[in-house]
């Protein structure tokens, strides 16, 4: 019993740690972008390093922070019997990885908002509930143009998903992807109130220029 309970530790922590590797910043400062963090909503995220208006950088984040997420949940998930670590730890995992990116601890505890991260755990958890979450940003984003619209409905759908396709066999899994999609929903609070006013950025929307 405290084997497990050190070895769920050991996951929580790691998994956190991945988490808070911020794709964002790293990447703009490695191609001598303004930090994303200083411009547009402040938010460490690739829709908001897009508005510099270096599509690869952007492009980049976004595939560095999926990896994060899905590399966590992987791991756990595919080498976790070696360790007598079962869907719990699985489930940890996924909460772990998806709450460093949010409150990274490199980074004074200010990181994203966490979709890509979320489509990254969930492509780990089962890909196909990854592929129906991203198809489901990717149509309300083309059509909308909506980024954190997309994102909040995404979030809605992704339980779903998973309760239609596995029903609550699993129910540590199904639990995480609840409370990534509630917190996903919270930390998008700000921008539910943007959209309600009609004031929400649309993709592709530059940065302002510098005074």
């Amino acid at each position: 019993m405290m084997l497990n309970l050190v070895a769920d530790l050991v996951v929580v922590v790691l998994a956190y740690l991945i988490g808070s590797i911020s794709f964002a910043v790293i990447v703009s400062a490695s191609m001598g972008l303004d930090d994303p963090r200083s411009y547009g909503s402040k938010n460490p995220g690739a829709t908001n390093v897009l508005r510099s208006g270096n599509k690869l950088a952007a492009v980049l984040t976004l595939l560095g922070d999926a990896f994060k997420g899905w590399l966590a949940v992987f791991l756990v998930a595919h080498y976790g019997d070696r360790f007598n670590l079962g869907d719990e730890a699985v489930a940890l995992a996924a909460i772990a990885v998806f709450v460093g990116h949010l409150y990274p601890v490199f980074f004074r505890f200010k990181g994203g908002k966490g979709v890509a991260t979320a489509a990254g755990v969930l492509l780990a958890i089962n890909p196909v509930l990854g592929l129906a979450t991203a198809a489901t940003w990717l149509i309300i984003a083309f059509f909308l143009r909506y980024s954190s619209l997309a994102a909040l409905i995404s979030a809605i759908f992704a339980p779903v998903f998973y309760f239609f396709m596995f029903g609550t066999s699993n129910g540590a899994e199904l639990s995480a992807i609840f409370v990534m999609s509630a917190l996903l929903i919270y930390r998008h609070s700000k921008n539910i109130g943007n959209l309600l006013q009609g004031k929400e950025s649309r993709l592709g929307a530059r940065k302002a220029p510098k005074a």
